[in-house]
């Protein structure tokens, strides 16, 4: 059968339609599809930038935790070595020095009276004690007699013409009292009248009393030990 002209352009026409609707199609197709894309791009790249900044920040807050830690610990450690030096210090485990005073005391040059009692013109353990007490009672923050340092748990008593102090150290007069502490405070409280320098005069004890910029306080050089009495724990204190 022979194609006329005619059917032959119909059909290129045909087929040139054709081509042309697929490729509008497709072109419509790919503009409907392009926002979608765009979108979800635009969303995963604010997601990626917002977790970049999360990381950052969170990076920060960790270091500046880090700081504050080391600073808190810092702190917390500079408190407890206070604490340990002024531990050792009223333990009197640490020499010590600071402004103070000098009490030197010795036995009385005078001669006994007839039908007088020599112990009164000697000095005893209570004298020794109540200047010690007076001092004490002024604010003295340290203080040593005859080089021995004067704790809370120090005891001083006679032994003969001697005096017995921290268990098993004898010591003789003249006795020299080192306190560190408001010098002026210090020497008031021993100078007060009918104090301490008061009762021991009439019998010729003497006293001198001696204000230096720098009074050194040795160490304790014995040894303390608790058998009974133990520490409380804040878990037991209410029971």
């Amino acid at each position: 059968m022979r194609i006329k002209p005619f059917h032959l352009a119909l059909a290129l026409v045909g087929l040139v339609l054709g081509l042309l609707l697929s490729v509008q199609f497709r072109v419509t197709r790919d503009t409907m599809k392009f926002p979608q894309v765009h979108r979800v791009k635009t969303m995963a790249d604010k997601i990626h930038d917002a977790r970049v900044e999360h990381d950052s920040k969170q990076e920060k807050i960790n270091r500046m935790r880090e700081e504050l830690d080391k600073v808190a610990a810092g702190a917390a450690l500079g408190a407890l070595k206070e604490e340990l030096v002024d531990a050792r210090i009223e333990s009197g485990m640490t020499v010590v020095s600071g402004p103070g005073i000098e009490v030197t005391l010795n036995d009385s040059n005078l001669e006994v009276k007839n039908g007088g009692n020599p112990n009164w013109y000697v000095l005893h353990d209570e004298d020794i004690l109540k200047v010690l007490n007076e001092l004490r009672a002024a604010g003295a923050e340290a203080m040593a007699i005859n080089n021995q340092r004067v704790l809370a748990t120090s005891e001083v008593r006679c032994t003969g013409p001697t005096i017995l102090i921290n268990r098993n150290q004898r010591i003789a007069p003249p006795f020299v009292i080192a306190a560190i502490g408001n010098q002026d405070t210090l020497t008031n409280s021993l100078k007060m009248r009918n104090g301490v320098i008061d009762s021991l005069e009439p019998w010729g004890i003497q006293v001198s009393i001696k204000k230096v910029s720098r009074v050194e306080i040795p160490p304790f050089s014995g040894s303390i030990s608790f058998d009974y009495a133990k520490p409380v724990l804040e878990d037991q204190k209410n029971e």
